[in-house]
C-alpha cells in the first residue's frame, strides 16, 4: 500500500512539473532566441481547470451506475451550469450579438457531442479506461488547428505532443490492455468533438463577450440533450439524491470550467492549451487509482516520456543567417 501511494505521488509530481514546463510552447509562438518557462494567470487557471476536469470521470462513472441515462444527466448537468452562469452574466446579456449566438451554439455543439458520448461510454467502461481513450484528443487539436485556423504547429511542438501523448497512454491506461468495445468506441468519437471545442473557442476568442458566449454554449448543450431524450427513447429516471447532487455539482463545476476556458484561451493558443489539458487523463487516472485501482509500473515510464516531451518541446531550431561573401557584397554595391 505504501508503495502504491508513493507511486501515485511520483506521478502527480511528474504531471505537475510537466505541465508547468510545457505551457509556453505554442503553434502560434514566434521564433525565440532563448528558452524560458513562462506561466501566466491564464495558464495557471487552465491547470486548475484540468485538475477539476480529471476528477469528473469517477463521479460521472458512479452516476451512470444509477438508473439515469446519459442524455438526462448531461441535460441536468449543463442546465445547472447555465443557470449559474446566467446569474453572473445577467447584467450583460442584453448586449448579445449575432456572432456570439453563432459562436456559443457552435461550441455548445462540440460540448454536447463530447460530453454525451463520453458519459454514454462511462456506463460500460471504468473511469481510468475513459481517461486513457480521452487522451486521444491531444494530437487531434494541432491537426484541427492547422485545418481550421491555418496555424501549422512548430515541428518540435509536434514531437513534444507525441511524446506526451504516449506517456499519457502509459500513465492513464488500464493494466490489462484495452478491450475495444461499444463504450470505448463512443469515447473515442467524443475526443474528436472535444478537440473541435478547443479549436472553436480559440477561433472566437477575443472577438466575443466571455460571459454571454458561455451562457449560450452551456444552454445549447442542455437544451439539445433534453430534446434528444425523446427520439432516443430515454426516460426520466426516478428521484435520487446522489444523482441530483452529482449532476448539479458537476454543473456548477462545468460553469466554472467553461468560463475559465473561454477567458484563458483569449491569450493561450490551442496547442499550448492542449498540452495543459493533456493533464486531464493523468489526474483522472490518479484519482481512479486512489479510489481502488492498483497503479501499474508502466506509469513511471509514461512519466519519463512526458518529461522527454517537455525537453523536446523546449527546443527551437534556429535558422542560420546566410551572409554574402565580401566580394559578392562589393559587386552588389557596385
Amino acid at each position: 500500500m505504501g508503495q502504491d501511494v508513493g507511486a501515485v505521488l511520483t506521478v502527480q509530481y511528474i504531471a505537475h512539473m510537466t505541465l508547468r514546463s510545457m505551457l509556453h510552447n505554442s503553434a502560434s509562438d514566434k521564433p525565440e532566441t532563448t528558452s524560458a518557462l513562462m506561466i501566466g494567470r491564464a495558464e495557471l487557471a487552465l491547470i486548475g481547470v484540468t485538475i477539476l476536469w480529471g476528477g469528473t470521470f469517477l463521479i460521472v462513472h458512479l452516476a451512470m451506475q444509477s438508473a439515469s441515462g446519459p442524455l438526462f444527466f448531461v441535460g441536468l448537468r449543463f442546465g445547472t451550469a447555465t443557470l449559474a452562469t446566467a446569474l453572473l452574466a445577467w447584467p450583460v446579456l442584453r448586449g448579445m450579438t449575432r456572432r456570439e449566438l453563432i459562436a456559443g451554439c457552435a461550441i455548445g455543439g462540440g460540448i454536447f457531442l463530447g460530453y454525451t458520448l463520453q458519459t454514454w461510454g462511462l456506463q460500460t467502461i471504468p473511469s481510468s479506461t475513459s481517461a486513457f481513450i480521452t487522451a486521444a484528443y491531444v494530437p487531434l487539436v494541432p491537426i484541427m488547428q492547422w485545418a481550421i485556423l491555418r496555424r501549422p504547429p512548430h515541428l518540435m511542438s509536434w514531437i513534444g505532443v507525441a511524446f506526451a501523448f504516449v506517456g499519457l497512454l502509459l500513465i492513464a491506461g488500464p493494466q490489462q490492455g484495452l478491450s475495444f468495445g461499444f463504450g470505448e468506441g463512443l469515447t473515442l468519437i467524443s475526443t474528436v468533438a472535444i478537440a473541435l471545442e478547443i479549436v472553436l473557442i480559440s477561433l472566437w476568442a477575443g472577438q466575443v463577450n466571455v460571459l454571454r458566449v458561455t451562457v449560450v454554449q452551456l444552454g445549447f448543450t442542455s437544451i439539445v440533450a433534453f430534446a434528444c431524450m425523446i427520439p432516443a427513447g430515454e426516460a426520466i429516471p426516478g428521484f435520487s439524491w446522489f444523482l441530483l447532487i452529482a449532476a448539479c455539482g458537476l454543473g456548477l463545476m462545468s460553469a466554472m470550467i467553461q468560463l475559465v476556458m473561454n477567458w484563458a484561451q483569449r491569450t493561450v493558443s490551442p496547442t499550448r492549451a492542449t498540452v495543459i489539458y493533456a493533464g486531464e487523463p493523468v489526474w483522472a487516472g490518479v484519482i481512479g487509482r486512489l479510489a481502488g485501482e492498483r497503479l501499474p509500473g508502466t506509469a513511471l515510464l509514461g512519466g519519463l516520456l512526458i518529461v522527454a516531451g517537455v525537453i523536446v518541446s523546449e527546443i527551437r531550431l534556429r535558422r542560420r543567417k546566410t551572409t554574402s561573401p565580401p566580394l559578392a557584397r562589393e559587386a552588389e554595391a557596385g
